[in-house]
């Protein structure tokens, strides 16, 4: 009875000595995920690029490399310029905004006869268009502030590519154990490919559709409203609400008319409901095949732990976790647990991918 009991304990104890680890060092994590997220992105499009017809076989690794790391950074900095001017407007004139919202909740509780006037906090609990603001201002300041280390960590991947396969070999002395340990690691890229292709795929025909909308419609900021879709789209459940109810609220206050904010709600509320509940689910298949609650749980428990970034990471490490854990019969009942159906496919049968090998 008490062997159980001591090693509980002792694993409850490791899982919070991880958290406050994960928690205190935050500011060194974040940017190595982050680059960890870069340097996938380069090699894939290192592939695409020596996979393009006629020229592509002519073309040496390590130029298709400086080419994606060039386009990569080169897109980011022009986002992060045009999302920043936007920002910094949208705050100087955050206070005119807040002013008119007032005044339309006031003519509202007028109308209405309530003895009390009506006050965003009513509507939207706990929400503050200064504290919203200041969050994505923090989120790229934090940015902004590490990306020279983030820089540094992709380039230093980006040399040290060749040896991880011999590292991963050196792990261990027993050849099954090497076998399976490249087995996991190939199907957790097969699966990430699969979620991070289509997602990505998703959230930029999203950003697109919403600064269309709110473009055509004539409000302002579009670029940026467009960009937190693109953004929000990898938040599960609570990132497609948000980047509907920013640009509903601003049209509310920046037309005099009703007309537009009904047209901009529908509008993007429309985009939101296709893609993330018709277009999406059809292309992922079963391969996330994830429990709803875990997904609410690790939202939360990431986004405690890193905020924005944590709740853009959430799915990829519950997908991470089940993989891993699938394999192994000790946790296994993890993977069943964190799973939507409690079907988590047999472990990888190294003798089944031998005789593949083989036969192709």
């Amino acid at each position: 009875m008490r062997q159980p009991l001591i090693k509980f304990t002792a694993s409850l104890f490791l899982l919070v000595i991880i958290g406050w680890l994960l928690f205190i060092g935050r500011s060194l994590i974040i940017p190595l995920i982050i680059a960890l997220v870069l340097w996938y992105i380069i090699n894939s499009m290192s592939s695409a690029l020596r996979h393009l017809p006629v020229v592509g076989p002519y073309l040496p690794r390590p130029l298709t490399i400086l080419l994606a790391l060039f386009a990569i950074f080169y897109v980011v900095g022009i986002l992060f310029n045009i999302v920043s001017v936007n920002l910094q407007q949208l705050a100087f004139d955050a206070p005119t905004y807040q002013g008119r919202l007032d005044e339309l909740l006031l003519k509202l509780a007028n109308q209405l006869n309530m003895e009390k006037p009506l006050q965003l906090s009513d509507i939207l609990p706990n929400f503050s268009l200064s504290a919203a603001l200041s969050t994505g201002a923090s989120v790229l300041t934090s940015l902004a502030g590490s990306s020279s280390l983030v820089f540094i960590y992709v380039l230093f991947m980006i040399f040290e590519a060749a040896t991880f396969d011999k590292k991963l070999t050196a792990l261990f002395e027993d050849s099954d154990r090497v076998q399976l340990a490249f087995a996991i690691r190939g199907e957790i890229g097969r699966r990430m490919r699969h979620y991070m292709g289509i997602k990505t795929g998703v959230s930029i025909i999203t950003g697109f559709l919403t600064y269309g909308i709110t473009s055509w419609a004539g409000l302002p900021y579009a670029a940026l409203f467009g960009f937190i879709a693109f953004l929000l789209n990898y938040i599960p459940t609570i990132g497609s609400l948000i980047a509907v109810i920013f640009p509903s609220l601003l049209s509310l206050v920046y037309f005099d008319t009703l007309t537009p904010f009904i047209a901009i709600t529908l509008g993007l509320g429309a985009v939101q409901f296709i893609l993330g509940n018709l277009v999406e689910p059809r292309l992922m298949g079963t391969q996330l095949n994830i429990s709803p609650l875990v997904i609410m749980i690790s939202l939360s428990f990431w986004g405690a732990l890193w905020g924005v970034i944590g709740m853009v990471l959430c799915v990829p490490l519950v997908v991470l976790a089940i993989i891993i854990c699938a394999q192994f019969p000790s946790s296994r009942p993890i993977a069943i647990l964190l799973s939507g159906d409690g079907n988590v496919g047999d472990p990888i049968n190294l003798d089944h991918q031998n005789q593949t090998r083989e036969l192709t």
